[in-house]
C-alpha cells in the first residue's frame, strides 16, 4: 500500500508539473495581439527613421 502512495505521489508531482510547465510555454491570445502590436509600431517607427536618415 505504501508503495502504491509513493508511485501516486510520483505521478501527480509530474502530471502537476506538465500542467504548470504547459500553461508556461504556451501565452494568451490577447498577450500575443498586444505583442504583435507593440512590434509592428516599433518596427513602423524605425522604418520612418530609416527613410528620414536617407533623405538627409
Amino acid at each position: 500500500m505504501e508503495k502504491w502512495l509513493v508511485i501516486l505521489g510520483i505521478w501527480a508531482m509530474c502530471a502537476a508539473c506538465a500542467v504548470l510547465f504547459i500553461r508556461g510555454a504556451t501565452r494568451g491570445s490577447e498577450k500575443r495581439a498586444a505583442a504583435e502590436e507593440r512590434e509592428r509600431a516599433a518596427s513602423r517607427a524605425s522604418a520612418g527613421d530609416t527613410r528620414t536618415a536617407l533623405n538627409d
